[in-house]
């Protein structure tokens, strides 16, 4: 309930009715003898009591996902619940691997959160995840992170772009340009930041977009130059929707990385999921993408 502050967002989660969900939070108010929720019309806000309350219902349900795991490690199982979290770039391949997983490993059931970097980095910190595929992984939290893949990204157009047919171009050549971007938090937001500073430049940023497929549409529309992950370019480039420009010093080329919490016990099956990404996720990478730039 306090994940979706809807009561029928969390009864559609929960697979039960809305008045069912309504009567078990009465309960527990009742229980504690202190309102959880301020009610005003549709609107659910969670109150200062229910806020203190989350933080310690969030670290019960991690101690029990814990001890499931460290069962299972005695068991030498690899069944269970696996909860992966990945920034929304990651999801052009890594649904695929994680079905030729879900192949070898059936007795493991896949629980999927999908956000930007700034998402899946509380989602990490909260316990809600037990692996995370990101790119730059978070500097003030302990966590293990372990490269496996490069990630180039690229400037992209529309084909026919007047940058487009007109060879190898610099950095320079971007200062005048307005550009569509990815939203503040996100890693391809950050790396491109990264770019323009190392250059020097500030970028002028005329749209922002919440998703890789809403820039993508933007570029194709003639609405600028985009900042995107090569990862997401595969259907487009193949279609000749979208043209790479030659920019000296591009791709921008960061690390893949899966992470997890140094304090996080891994379960059999996230360690069997953690060394299949480790030992395949760069050549499986390599050979869907790997043409693209030549």
């Amino acid at each position: 309930m306090a994940k979706h502050l809807s009561f029928a967002r969390a009864a559609e989660n929960l697979h039960i009715t809305p008045p069912a969900v309504t009567m078990q939070i009465k309960e527990l108010e009742a229980g504690i003898g202190l309102p959880l929720f301020h009610r005003q019309g549709r609107q659910v806000a969670l109150t200062t009591v229910g806020e203190y309350l989350l933080v310690y219902a969030r670290k019960i349900l991690s101690t029990l996902k814990d001890a499931e795991d460290a069962v299972a490690r005695l068991q030498h199982a690899e069944v269970g619940r696996l909860n992966i979290g990945m920034v929304s770039t990651a999801k052009y391949w890594l649904l695929k691997m994680m079905a030729d997983f879900k192949d070898k490993h059936e007795a493991v059931d896949f629980r999927i959160s999908i956000g930007n970097r700034e998402q899946l980095v509380a989602l990490l910190d909260n316990n809600e995840v037990d692996i995370a595929i990101m790119g730059r992984p978070p500097k003030d939290m302990e966590v293990r992170a372990e490269p496996f893949a490069a990630h180039p990204h690229v400037f992209v157009a529309r084909p026919g772009h007047p940058l487009s047919r007109r060879g190898q171009l610099t950095v320079e050549d971007l200062r005048p340009l307005e550009l569509l971007a990815r939203e503040n938090g996100s890693g391809t937001r950050a790396a491109m930041e990264k770019f323009f500073a190392d250059a020097r430049i500030d970028p002028r940023v005329k749209m922002e977009f919440p998703s890789n497929e809403t820039l993508k549409q933007a570029v194709m529309a003639g609405l600028g130059i985009g900042f995107v992950s090569l990862h997401t370019l595969a259907s487009e480039l193949q279609h000749r929707e979208i043209a790479i420009l030659d920019i000296h010093t591009t791709p921008v080329v960061r690390s893949w990385n899966i992470v997890h919490k140094r304090s996080k016990i891994l379960s059999p099956a996230a360690e069997a999921f953690r060394y299949y990404i480790l030992e395949q996720g760069e050549a499986r990478l390599a050979e869907q993408f790997g043409h693209l730039l030549y």
